[in-house]
């Protein structure tokens, strides 16, 4: 076999399976965002987010994480957190501006999210983690949850549960679900009606939110958490508008969208400053 014939080989199966690459340099960004094929941790300059001061009406779960991500970047044990609950109410946001949060007290904390669909791959990305053990990591899903023959969630069982290896002791995991349980209500219910064992048929799933040490509870917010909302906004950006007008257009837009919520309130103030004629 000649050597050119051996090159070509060798080149078409680094195309197939190339050689993942190695993990960053950390202290380039404070944020990076996972991704497959290949493998690779790609920094973020610029984190979509908002101040913590601007989220209201969520205060406990606020206080909670916080504590919780204060105590790991400074090194002390903290629990995996699970933020679920009503669409629009700031369980990402959260995240985001708690991460900006610690950062400005000086602590150590990179943010890096994941997808629900690369689960599969996290095992991989530990180990770019865990060779960086000066570093503290929140590792960042958003919009968890499982349909009835997704299997991803045996791979977050095994990131929540360690593993033989036991999870790195520099990584947290956040992550954000509209669902309390990770899966669809009526799933569980058809599971448990036809199982020979109906306790048995979903506790593999269902047990799967037990292993986040925090579950953290969103609610949908009331009039006056709303309008309080939208009231920073406007506050924040020292944009001029008269308050009866400001209330009755808030409330307007609300009923239109038949819902309240903080990404309501955001977006009611997104078409305000466009009006005023504001970049955000």
């Amino acid at each position: 076999m000649t050597d050119a014939l051996l090159t070509r080989i060798a080149e078409a199966l680094e195309r197939i399976s190339p050689a993942p690459i190695p993990a960053p340099d950390f202290a380039t960004a404070d944020a990076f965002v996972w991704h497959t094929a290949p493998d690779r941790l790609e920094p973020v300059t610029q984190v979509n987010r908002v101040p913590l001061a601007l989220l209201h009406g969520i205060d406990r779960v606020r206080d909670i994480l916080l504590d919780n991500t204060v105590q790991f970047a400074r090194g002390h044990a903290a629990n995996n957190a699970l933020l679920w609950g009503a669409r629009g109410m700031g369980k990402s946001s959260l995240v985001k501006a708690i991460h900006a949060e610690v950062l400005s007290r000086g602590l150590p904390c990179t943010l890096v999210e994941i997808q629900r669909e690369d689960l599969p791959t996290v095992g991989r990305l530990l180990g770019h983690l865990r060779d960086a053990p000066a570093q503290r990591f929140v590792l960042y899903c958003d919009d968890l949850s499982f349909s009835h023959d997704d299997q991803h969630y045996k791979s977050l069982k095994a990131l929540l549960d360690g593993g033989i290896e036991g999870r790195p002791a520099n990584v947290v995991l956040y992550a954000t679900s509209n669902r309390r349980h990770l899966m669809p209500r009526d799933m569980i219910e058809n599971e448990r009606s036809s199982a020979i064992s109906p306790s048995e048929a979903v506790e593999e799933k269902v047990s799967l939110s037990d292993r986040f040490g925090l579950w953290l509870g969103f609610h949908p917010c009331s009039q006056d958490e709303y309008l309080a909302m939208i009231d920073g906004y406007v506050q924040a950006w020292g944009l001029r508008v008269d308050p009866a007008t400001l209330r009755a257009e808030a409330l307007e837009w609300q009923a239109t969208r038949g819902s309240r919520s903080g990404r309501v309130a955001w977006q009611f103030f997104s078409d305000l400053a466009g009006r005023q004629g504001r970049a955000l």
